[in-house]
C-alpha cells in the first residue's frame, strides 16, 4: 500500500467536495478536479450517514492516492484515522485540537476551522497544526451562516503565527486574487470548482493565480 502523504505546508487550491449522495457522481467528479492537481482534496459531506460516509470517504483516498494529492476529512476524526486519509480538517465543535494532532501523529495534517476567531487561530498555533483556516470570506452557500471573516486576520496569522492559512467560503475565481492579496496559502472551494462545467480546468485556472 502506498503511504501517505507527509505533513507539509501546502499552497494551492483546496478543493472541498459538495454534498453529494451519488458516490459514482463523486468520484467522476474528483477524478475530474485531481486532474487539474490542487494542493488538497477534502471530502466534506454535511448530510450523509456513517455508512455512506465512509464508502466516499474510502473511494476518494484511493483515487487521492493515485494522484498523488493529499486526501483531507473534514470534521471526523475517527473517519481520517480509520481510512487512513492524510489528515484531519476540524471544527471547534469536532473535539479537543490537542488530542487530534496527538492521534493523527508527526506524519498526517491537521487543519482547524477558525471562523473569524484569532483565539482559535492561537490554538491551531499552539497545537501544531499544519494550517488554519478563516472564513467566510464572502457570502457562501456552502456556509450561509458563517460570519464574515476580515482580510485583516489572514495578514495577521501570517504575521503573528507563521503557519499556512487558508481562506473558505464564497471564493471564485473573480475574488480569489483580493484573498491571495491578503496572504492566503490556500483557497478551499467547493462551488466554483466542483460546478464548472470543466471542472479539470477551473481547477487549473486556480492553480495558475500561484
Amino acid at each position: 500500500m502506498t503511504e501517505p502523504a507527509t505533513r507539509r505546508a501546502p499552497r494551492g487550491l483546496y478543493a472541498v467536495t459538495p454534498d453529494e449522495p451519488d458516490t459514482a457522481r463523486l468520484l467522476a467528479l474528483a477524478s475530474r478536479v485531481l486532474a487539474g492537481r490542487p494542493a488538497l482534496l477534502q471530502y466534506r459531506n454535511k448530510t450523509a450517514d456513517r455508512v455512506l460516509r465512509r464508502e466516499q470517504a474510502h473511494a476518494l483516498r484511493v483515487e487521492c492516492r493515485a494522484a498523488n494529492v493529499p486526501f483531507i476529512v473534514n470534521d471526523d476524526l475517527a473517519l481520517a484515522l480509520e481510512i487512513d486519509a492524510d489528515g484531519a480538517h476540524l471544527g471547534r465543535e469536532d473535539g479537543p485540537a490537542a488530542a487530534a494532532r496527538a492521534a493523527l501523529g508527526a506524519g498526517r495534517i491537521l487543519g482547524l476551522t477558525c471562523y473569524a476567531d484569532w483565539t482559535r487561530a492561537l490554538e491551531g498555533a499552539e497545537v501544531g497544526a499544519d494550517y488554519i483556516a478563516f472564513g467566510a470570506m464572502f457570502p457562501s452557500v456552502t456556509k450561509p451562516h458563517a460570519p464574515p471573516a476580515p482580510f485583516a486576520l489572514i495578514a495577521r496569522a501570517k504575521r503573528e503565527l507563521g503557519l499556512p492559512v487558508a481562506a473558505i467560503g464564497g471564493i471564485t475565481l473573480a475574488n480569489a486574487p483580493q484573498v491571495l492579496a491578503a496572504g492566503a496559502d490556500l483557497l478551499a472551494v467547493v462551488s466554483d470548482v466542483f460546478g464548472a462545467a470543466d471542472p479539470a480546468a477551473r481547477a487549473r485556472m486556480y492553480r495558475a493565480l500561484f
